[in-house]
């Protein structure tokens, strides 16, 4: 229970949130961790916000030179890690204090690679609006292309085990992206306890666009990412709508 966590945070102009988001790190009972942020070329106030936790070592901020995208971020920074376990926060979501105890624990104790955890959904504000996600209890490689069933800000793997990842540069789904890769090394597993909030349909955010413009960003992750053929993209966009129904019905509660 001692070894190094690397907390990968990608960042754009979430100067409103990434305070509480750092605290909410800040605030971990698991103490041996290090937070990368590398922030996209915010435009609001974001290094202000930043520069007066750099006091703690633990923290690294790095900038992008160009607006790159969080899959350029994401990848700067998995670089630039240096932890047994890589673990996955944005700017504007939040952990529970004992999220990084509780998921080393789970993981060590069944010797797991790749695990996620349940969450909370909040509104921007920071309220919660009465939903909790969960997901399946195993996801094999062939359940990952079904849907991309874990949180983003729950996600933590072996970096011993898995290897390094970099992912294609994709605008969205680049943690879907990510989540494929490491299920072609270990399934993942969920450590059923709510341990996160992500904050749900803040302007700019994956949450608040359409089924259609999302349909179009699943296209492109397993055309262009994934490097499969329009039938095979077709088919797997497909079902991923079609699980997509599935998980509100039977994992949002």
């Amino acid at each position: 229970m001692n070894d190094l966590v690397s907390i990968i945070m990608p960042s754009y102009n979430t100067a409103k949130y990434i305070e509480q988001t750092i605290d909410s790190v800040l605030s971990q009972t698991y103490k041996n961790w290090e937070l990368i942020i590398v922030d996209d070329c915010s435009t609001d106030n974001t290094d202000e916000v930043v520069e007066k936790y750099l006091v703690d070592k633990r923290i690294k901020y790095l900038k992008n030179e160009h607006n790159s995208g969080a899959a350029v971020s994401r990848n700067r920074a998995l670089r630039e890690a240096k932890g047994k376990w890589i673990a996955f926060l944005d700017s504007d979501d939040l952990w529970m204090p004992e999220k990084l105890m509780w998921q080393i624990k789970f993981m060590k104790k069944h010797d797991y690679h790749f695990s996620y955890t349940n969450y909370l959904e909040i509104d921007e504000s920071g309220k919660a609006n009465g939903l909790t996600v969960t997901g399946p209890r195993r996801i094999t490689k062939t359940g990952m292309y079904n849907y991309c069933w874990p949180g983003c800000l729950t996600v933590m793997y072996d970096r011993e085990y898995i290897g390094s990842i970099q992912i294609a540069d994709i605008k969205k789904n680049n943690d879907y992206a990510m989540w494929l890769k490491v299920c072609q090394k270990a399934d993942c597993y969920l450590l059923n306890k709510c341990l996160a909030k992500y904050r749900k349909g803040r302007q700019g955010s994956v949450s608040s666009h359409s089924i259609k413009t999302m349909i179009g960003w699943h296209y492109k992750l397993f055309h262009e990412a994934e490097g499969q053929s329009v039938l095979a993209s077709v088919f797997n966009t497909g079902r991923n709508l079609v699980f997509g129904f599935y998980k509100k019905k039977r994992y949002v509660k």
